[in-house]
């Protein structure tokens, strides 16, 4: 298992780099918001040699904007990873599983060259989705041991801590293995 982390404007951007294999930074949310650290908490990442992602947090409504808004803010890069973060807002709602499914591939068709992820946690995976959509590859939120999210599906990162900060694994054997997927889009 890889280690990694994911950062949003709540986390400094000097984070802590040693021992890990990745960082997905948020980079925006709904049609307007963007990370005031993403270009400094990107730049970390790539200065350490890590395999850098970008998520978006999704709002239901308006998908093809968001997706366009996503990639226009997101660094382009080939090899990065992008992900749809989706889960309930702020406002307690949540896009549908077919906008969930939209998204994804409006980000796909808009960055053919990079790989797409979706992130949920456990209780929208097995309670909300029912699709099974994910693009590329899932990443789960379940906070148990490392590397043993308690879902029967096929995932490739996984977050099981928010304690100090989200940590993840990531199933590859090595970096260079995970270079090897991101870049393989």
């Amino acid at each position: 298992m890889l280690h990694g982390i994911d950062v949003s404007a709540y986390q400094s951007s000097s984070y802590d780099t040693d021992g890990l294999s990745f960082v997905f930074v948020k980079a925006t949310e709904g049609r307007s918001y963007v990370n005031p650290r993403l270009g400094e908490q990107t730049q970390r990442g790539r200065n350490a040699g890590l395999v850098v992602g970008f998520y978006h947090f999704l709002w239901p409504g308006n998908l093809a904007a968001q997706a366009e808004y996503f990639v226009g803010k997101a660094p382009v890069k080939a090899g990065d990873l992008l992900a749809v973060d989706w889960e309930r807002t702020s406002e307690g709602t949540y896009a549908t599983n077919s906008e969930k499914d939209q998204f994804i591939k409006k980000v796909k068709a808009l960055r053919p060259d990079n790989r797409v992820v979706l992130y949920c946690n456990r209780d929208f995976w097995l309670n909300v989705d029912t699709t099974s959509y994910a693009g590329d590859a899932l990443w789960i939120a379940d906070y148990v041991t490392a590397g043993k999210p308690r879902i029967q599906a096929t995932w490739r990162f996984h977050q099981y801590t928010s304690d100090p900060l989200d940590k993840n694994v990531a199933d590859f054997g090595s970096k260079a293995a995970l270079r090897e997927w991101a870049g393989g889009a």
